[in-house]
């Protein structure tokens, strides 16, 4: 998979959109009222509990908008935090702290909920990795799939160009033998992975040398088949319609990973506020 770097330049980048978003064309036209010259001391803090994560991009709004203003960080990324936990404090100009409010906050509780959901998730399967997918918001990949890193999960493929995934409409496009053939044939180092909803698609593939056979939508009985005839002869993920309620029914089945579009495209923010 493409290695996700967030360096400091990425953050600035990705922050300088956000602000361009909230301040185009005529900036905080609001907090243009306050007087200028005036300093206040204020706080970050969780309305609920939570891992953390966007803490560098809450801290780079600022430095941004006024690299006078002081971000003391009082908990560290990836920290499990109580309802009314300090996060940060923030000390500097009170037209520019609150200019950069709602964007700082917004890193934090988008990442925060993706890093708290994966984590909750993660606690309940033990051993068996949890994976996000491409259901991201466009152009915000690369931090959603951060955010559950810090929560302790496992990015799936990037892009369309770190591996070779054969899914449902692939196969209903071609024949899956022959489509899982020609990526072995073309895979150039690259990882395949093969998408199966039943268990006549997996009998059809089984021999061939590929990494992981992904069982979408499978009872856990079918599941539980399904791994009889794979045998140890590949890595095996599930998918579909897995959820907070359900997911420990997949506990004790000998599968490697879970993947779950919901870490990305459905997750619930966590509530922040920033108070003076």
């Amino acid at each position: 998979m493409s290695k996700i770097v967030l360096s400091k330049q990425f953050i600035q980048n990705t922050v300088k959109l956000a602000l361009n978003e909230d301040l185009f064309p005529d900036g905080d036209v609001t907090s243009d009222l306050l007087n200028n010259n005036k300093i206040i001391n204020c706080n970050i803090i969780a309305n609920e509990n939570a891992l953390i994560a966007g803490v560098s991009f809450a801290k780079e709004t600022f430095n941004l908008i006024d690299n006078k203003i002081k971000f003391k960080i009082l908990k560290n990324e990836g920290s499990l935090v109580k309802k009314g936990s300090k996060i940060a404090n923030i000390k500097g100009n009170a037209k520019n702290i609150l200019m950069g409010e709602r964007v700082a906050l917004n890193f934090l509780s988008h990442l925060s909920g993706i890093a708290t959901k994966t984590d909750m998730l993660k606690k309940k399967i033990g051993k068996i990795k949890i994976c996000c997918t491409r259901k991201t918001i466009p152009n915000m990949r690369v931090v959603q799939k951060y955010a559950v890193k810090v929560g302790g999960g496992t990015n799936h493929r990037f892009n369309l160009s770190d591996e070779y995934l054969v899914k449902d409409n692939h196969i209903a496009s071609s024949n899956i033998y022959d489509v899982v053939s020609l990526a072995i044939k073309n895979k150039k180092r690259k990882k395949i992975t093969v998408e199966v909803d039943n268990l006549s698609q997996l009998k059809k593939i089984i021999g061939l040398n590929f990494e992981t056979v992904l069982l979408d939508n499978m009872s856990i009985d079918d599941i539980k088949k399904a791994i009889k005839i794979i045998k140890n002869k590949h890595e095996i993920e599930v998918s579909g319609n897995i959820n907070q309620k359900n997911i420990s029914k997949y506990k004790n089945i000998k599968i490697d990973r879970i993947s779950i579009g919901s870490l990305t495209h459905s997750v619930k923010s966590i509530d922040y506020k920033l108070e003076i």
